[in-house]
């Protein structure tokens, strides 16, 4: 779950030689993301008068030993949706790197104990992502954080690929993936059982994805009888693709179809409802949707039974029950 509201802080440092998130001028010894506010978008290393993503060192420039990478998933948030497998790792990084909301959700046992925490507000990914690649490259025991899966929406995908543009590998860095509950699964709970048959995740995003593609996949799975999870569903910057989406969703389903909206799924400010589809676009000038929201489109199965969301898997059709 992310937002799309972009803040900067004044400095950031590291023993390392952090990357510094100044609006004017970031720089690290260790190699990590340079960029200013006015060359890029969403906070990427890149050159003044252009968006390319660059690399500012690679794997030549590090004279310690490697040390070690792990993208870990909190789950929804809150430490008892943290796995145990989570804790233990981001117990045993040195250093932790993560968007600003995440660090903040770590219970302060993992804060405390760790040596560095490095953290850059929204739309700091790719320059948060290679710092954390530096710092392993560097010779630290670096976590970078998440909510949810590292694989779902998530960064765990731009540290290989940083990896590999700085000419290190996955091996060099002992590179694992801790996974998280994601957003869909934590929602589908708190709905009841809306997604135990054949389901698809969408994100509203179009930050990275182009809304035409966005569209032409929205219209792909609502044509068939897939429950859909709707990530990323609004933001003050694109109200537009929000209504677009229930525009194509009610084009292929019937306007009484059930949908689940869970809003902060773990965390104190949790909210649920569950509508149908004809009154879905109605929430979107709320405070129940916005970027920390999932909404889950049911299919023509799905029905709600004492306020939860069932969709059937198909065994009352082999068995008598």
């Amino acid at each position: 779950m992310s937002t799309d509201d972009t803040t900067t802080t004044d400095d950031s440092t590291s023993n390392c030689g952090a990357s510094t998130t100044d609006t004017d001028d970031s720089t690290s010894s260790c190699g990590g993301a340079s960029g200013s506010s006015d060359s890029s978008g969403c906070g990427a290393s890149s050159d003044t008068d252009s968006n390319e993503q660059t690399v500012s060192a690679t794997v030549d420039d590090f004279d310690a030993d490697p040390g070690s990478l792990v993208a870990v998933g909190l789950g929804p948030g809150r430490p008892e949706g943290m796995t145990d497998r989570a804790t233990a790792a981001l117990a045993d990084a040195e250093h932790i790197v993560g968007y600003t909301t995440y660090v903040d959700l770590l219970p302060d046992e993992i804060t405390d104990d760790a040596e560095e925490i490095y953290d850059t507000p929204m739309c700091g990914e790719v320059s948060r992502t290679e710092e954390a690649v530096d710092r392993a490259l560097a010779g630290n025991h670096v976590a970078i954080i998440g909510s949810g899966d590292p694989n779902v929406y998530a960064l765990a995908g731009l540290a290989l690929e940083i990896t590999e543009s700085k000419g290190a590998t996955p091996s060099m860095l002992d590179f694992e993936v801790v996974p998280g509950v994601p957003a869909a699964q934590s929602c589908g709970a708190r709905l009841g059982a809306p997604l135990v048959n054949d389901s698809v995740s969408i994100s509203l995003s179009d930050h990275l994805t182009p809304m035409p593609e966005i569209e032409s996949r929205l219209h792909a799975v609502a044509s068939e009888e897939f429950t859909i999870s709707i990530y990323n569903p609004w933001s003050r910057k694109r109200r537009e693709n929000f209504q677009k989406a229930c525009e194509i969703l009610l084009a292929h389903r019937d306007a009484d179809t059930p949908v689940g909206i869970v809003h902060g799924a773990g965390r104190e400010d949790e909210e649920v409802e569950i509508t149908t589809l004809g009154e879905l676009e109605s929430y979107g000038e709320t405070d129940l949707i916005d970027m920390t929201t999932t909404v889950v489109i049911g299919n023509a199965e799905t029905y709600v039974f004492d306020d939860r969301m069932v969709t059937p898997r198909g065994y009352e059709t082999k068995y008598d029950y």
